[in-house]
């Protein structure tokens, strides 16, 4: 029988819990209750108490609670959870996992959720489930389900809620996992609605070819999910094409990466090919949300949610300075590529970002960050969505796969 570990504050939501519990019995899983209080007395009894946690924290319970330390309490309890929750797994003792609350409540639990495998069901439900969740969610796959009404209380709005999410979890922890017979060595490809063509024609040549294209959307947590994903040696190769996130990371856009972006295959040696996709655009939200510093600049409505501004020759130099010192000391077979004609499908002539002064200034910028590295610079007169340069990158990466033999590393 699965089982599901239940993780909350038992001294404020212990009703709660003790109705999503039942739901999760009645629909056939067993459950491990644990205790993340601290303040008040549980309501009802866990299966993990509230000491257990803390001293898994390396922390004593009851000099934590005569701090009466809100901040402090959910610092401590987080860090338990996420050693307790970690235990119950590799006893097999955890299928998935849920948690009830509001803010402290879901970053208390989504610190200990994260941890999990990609793969494992995990639900908080929580009245943070809405606006910019990045701060709970992260790179991995744990799902926030709108509470809509406080955690405060089993009632007629949030009874079915709670009863909506015991049954999804049990659906997810139930459910036959996918059995894919598919022993393909993985590459991961960076890319943005600006490069789609440009990896839409590699990733058919590199499965065309006997590999698997892992393809991840560059809006910040895109890019932190590609770096996680090869820091735990799960490609073969890299095919870089989108690095836009450094520009946002730059300017102040909203999908930053962090300055790690660009750095886990060249750290561990992955063989990688790099390029300058979408590097002429900094992104915001609606166009009303554009800070007001930045309004008299070149601005693209990409769509009703997502506007786009043009990177000015200053910002470009810069983040091909950036961009080079990132790669310029990879370990294992890395290339750059340069799309003279065009960083992006509206940075090519007649298109609104085409700006040959501030491509140039980023080509420049890469050509000497990257002298004397022994990262082999490629130009090539076409623009990134040409299918000659989706090719040569293919070519490229290839080679150096077979030349470490990356396929079976990453198999």
């Amino acid at each position: 029988m699965p089982t599901v570990v239940l993780a909350g504050t038992l001294d404020t939501k212990g009703p709660e819990y003790e109705f999503v519990r039942t739901r999760l019995r009645e629909a056939g899983v067993d459950v491990v209750l644990v205790d993340t209080g601290v303040l008040g007395s549980p309501s009802i009894e866990p299966d993990i108490p509230r000491d257990r946690v803390a001293a898994a924290a390396q922390e004593d319970l009851e000099a934590l609670t005569e701090r009466h330390d809100r901040g402090a309490a959910i610092s401590v309890m987080s860090r338990g959870l996420t050693a307790v929750v970690a235990g119950l797994r590799r006893e097999g003792r955890c299928d998935g996992a849920l948690a009830l609350g509001g803010t402290g409540g879901t970053s208390l639990a989504s610190a200990a959720f994260r941890q999990l495998p990609l793969g494992v069901p995990k639900i908080i439900v929580s009245t943070a489930a809405s606006g910019n969740t990045s701060a709970y969610v992260g790179e991995t796959d744990l799902v926030l389900m709108p509470s809509v009404v406080d955690i405060a209380g089993v009632n007629r709005i949030s009874a079915p809620i709670l009863a909506n999410a015991a049954a999804a979890l049990t659906g997810m922890v139930l459910a036959a996992p996918p059995h894919l017979e598919d022993a393909r060595p993985l590459v991961a490809a960076s890319m943005f609605g600006v490069t789609t063509p440009c990896i839409t024609t590699a990733r058919d040549e590199l499965e065309r070819r006997g590999y698997e294209v892992i393809v991840f959307h560059m809006t910040g947590t895109g890019g932190r999910a590609l770096e996680s994903l090869v820091s735990h040696g799960v490609f073969a190769g890299v095919l870089d094409v989108t690095t836009t996130e450094l520009a946002d990371e730059l300017v102040g856009g909203v999908f930053d990466a962090g300055p790690e972006r660009g750095t886990a295959a060249g750290r561990l040696g992955v063989p990688q090919v790099v390029s300058v996709g979408a590097l002429d655009m900094v992104n915001f939200g609606p166009k009303g949300t554009v800070p007001e510093k930045f309004r008299e600049r070149n601005l693209y409505v990409h769509n009703p949610t997502t506007t786009l501004m043009r990177t000015t020759p200053e910002e470009c130099a810069e983040l091909g300075r950036r961009l080079a010192s990132r790669v310029a000391s990879a370990k294992g077979p890395t290339a750059v590529y340069l799309p003279l004609r065009g960083v992006s499908a509206i940075d090519v002539e007649g298109e609104p970002f085409f700006d040959a002064d501030a491509d140039a200034r980023l080509f420049d910028a890469v050509r000497a960050g990257l002298r004397g590295s022994g990262v082999e610079l490629v130009e090539l007169d076409t623009d990134v969505n040409d299918p000659e340069f989706a090719h040569a990158l293919v070519e490229r990466l290839c080679d150096e796969m077979a030349a470490v033999g990356a396929e079976e590393y990453a198999k």
